[in-house]
């Protein structure tokens, strides 16, 4: 039984986040589902990033009571920004008995080919691709690594909360209470 990777900068963990792990875990056949809190994307702005450690931080407190579900800090010990490529060759020497599949939205999947070295993720590991709003993956259809689910969509965003947050909107529900209390606690999105 593999365990599936879905990383993130989780800037801050939101429902819709919870739910595809969820899915992930229940009802596609995987083991159990590691986030995997990423310092850095090398293909997006480093800027408006939040403390690593507060993403890791907010990560566990909104899983903290899931079976299946665990965080990892692994990238944080890896020169950034870190490629997932050279994440899951780390992953696989330090747990040689796992066997791994990547999690990842079909807008990313649609982006695929400008990922470093994607045919040796391809020809290593599977896919396992949540559906996005307006992301065509039709170049990949049938494709025997990608197994396309029909994990619920929720169309929020870590960008469309710290927005309500800066604007003194209320996100309830939208991220779990104690990620919100830790939000709170800190001042974070200001």
């Amino acid at each position: 039984m593999k365990t599936g990777l879905f990383f993130g900068s989780f800037n801050p963990i939101h429902t819709g986040h919870l739910i595809i792990a969820s899915y992930m875990a229940g009802f596609t056949g995987l083991k159990e589902v590691w986030l995997v809190v990423s310092p850095h994307n090398p293909l997006k702005n480093k800027n408006g990033l939040s403390d690593m450690y507060d993403r890791l931080e907010m990560a566990k407190l909104a899983t903290e009571n899931a079976d299946r579900i665990k965080v990892s800090d692994i990238e944080f010990s890896l020169p950034q920004p870190s490629y997932t490529v050279d994440t899951l060759a780390h992953l696989q020497e330090k747990y040689p008995g796992k066997e791994f599949a990547l999690i990842m939205g079909a807008d990313n999947l649609a982006s695929f080919k400008k990922w470093k070295n994607y045919e040796v993720i391809l020809k290593n590991y599977e896919l396992y691709v949540y559906p996005r709003p307006g992301a065509d993956i039709s170049e990949w259809a049938g494709h025997p690594s990608i197994k396309i689910t029909e994990t619920p969509q929720m169309d929020i965003s870590s960008t469309f909360i710290r927005k309500a947050i800066a604007e003194g909107k209320n996100v309830q529900y939208f991220v779990p209470d104690k990620v919100l209390s830790f939000i709170e606690s800190k001042n974070m999105y200001h």
